[in-house]
């Protein structure tokens, strides 16, 4: 028996380096097969050994069809009508950014401060949705900082090239986000020209002959909303007077909602070249901010210069004391009609003005409006109430006149 058991130790121990060495060089068996020769026997007991011919690759195969005059085929990767469908069949490459790295800190610093902003002409977008929209409308990016690969592999392919791809973590685009629920990706944009971008096709066409001014509008939520009014009713054109807050502002573009890349935008005006952007024969009518009874009290105390709602116009101008203190009248001030928002104003292309609650609309947009043949347009509120925000106003007044414009087009049809 222990002759047995050992001869049977000696049989079974070689059998565990086998299975071994199969299972670690199971690929150096399969390339040795392949290159084993192929013995052929036929039924005369003839045995013919062969070797396999190396399979010839899809350059020379097209090499030797050229020589014997045929068309070669084209492979699926060759084709030259596809198109690279996947993140990685572009090539683009990607930077991980390693503790104490300051490319994004030292970006932000710019974008977030309107001076350097202005200064470098970048912009800054948050999400994905407002990036989408952005590349759609022709914007051209220059960085990308995002916390997951996925969220680069979302965008069109074809507007990366060329883009600084930072991959940063998601705690550090926390830090320097003003969103609550950050989304994991930022864009560094060069501040969008409107005549260069491409705004959408039914947004061009579904335009109304209608302007949009604002004036003195300070609240970065209030015009982002106001422009998102604009971009919903149509309006053909937005411009922005000196003195409001920048349309670029983070805030302004969250709460714009993606309007800056559906309606022409044209920032920073002085009064004096607003009407270069107007069309021909066009009205400019001021929104009331006063209010009916505000109104009457303008009437009733005109040479009083310290109280009521006149006041607010002599904190952004400078006018001779003179002129101030010897008028009897309100000469100073252009007189306009007051008409309610919701009869027809529209008759010609219309521009309206919206201006800041706290000081209301400028005295350059009342000369405007004086000149061009406008009026005051006054939305009743109940007594007591001195007026509505001016995000609400705009948007009462920008759809009652696309409404206007409507029931003009059917008559007309």
């Amino acid at each position: 028996m222990a002759v047995l058991a050992k001869s049977s130790r000696c049989v079974l121990r070689p059998l565990l380096p086998l299975v071994q060495i199969w299972d670690f060089d199971a690929r150096r068996w399969v390339r040795a097969l392949r290159r084993s020769p192929v013995k052929v026997m036929f039924p005369s007991g003839e045995v013919l050994e062969r070797r396999r011919l190396p399979r010839k690759q899809p350059h020379e195969l097209a090499s030797e069809a050229k020589s014997q005059g045929q068309k070669p085929k084209p492979s699926p990767q060759m084709s030259s009508s596809q198109t690279p469908r996947s993140w990685e069949e572009t090539g683009l490459r990607y930077d991980k950014a390693y503790p104490g790295d300051k490319r994004l800190s030292n970006v932000m610093t710019i974008v977030k401060s309107r001076p350097f902003r202005e200064k470098h002409g970048k912009i800054l977008l948050e999400g994905h949705r407002l990036i989408v929209d952005a590349l759609k409308a022709g914007a051209v990016p220059s960085v990308f900082f995002f916390s997951r690969l996925e969220y680069i592999k979302e965008l069109p392919v074809d507007k990366l090239k060329g883009v600084s791809l930072i991959k940063v973590k998601f705690d550090d685009i926390k830090d320097w986000s003003d969103v609550v629920a950050p989304q994991g990706i930022m864009g560094i944009f060069a501040k969008p020209d409107h005549v260069k971008m491409t705004y959408p096709e039914t947004q061009v066409h579904n335009s109304v002959p209608l302007l949009l001014i604002c004036d003195n509008l300070r609240d970065p939520g209030n015009l982002g909303t106001i422009l998102r009014s604009a971009a919903g009713a149509g309006c053909s054109k937005v411009l922005l007077t000196k003195g409001c807050v920048d349309a670029w502002e983070p805030k302004v573009l969250r709460a714009g909602m993606g309007a800056h890349f559906q309606v022409p935008i044209i920032n920073n005006l002085e009064w004096e070249t607003v009407p270069n952007y107007l069309p021909p024969d066009t009205r400019v009518y001021v929104a009331d901010n006063c209010g009916l009874y505000a109104q009457a009290q303008i009437s009733n105390k005109a040479s009083d210069h310290n109280k009521g709602a006149d006041r607010r116009f002599l904190k952004f101008h400078k006018y001779e004391e003179k002129d101030v203190d010897t008028g009897s009248d309100k000469d100073w001030l252009p007189e306009l009609e007051v008409q309610n928002y919701d009869m027809d104003w529209t008759e010609a292309p219309a521009a309206v003005v919206i201006g800041g609650e706290t000081h209301g609309v400028s005295l350059e947009s009342l000369q405007l409006a004086e000149s061009t043949g406008g009026k005051r347009l006054l939305i009743p509120v109940t007594p007591g109430v001195d007026s509505l925000n001016s995000a609400m106003a705009a948007s009462i007044l920008l759809f009652e006149a696309k409404r206007q414009l409507r029931i003009r087009a059917r008559t007309h049809e």
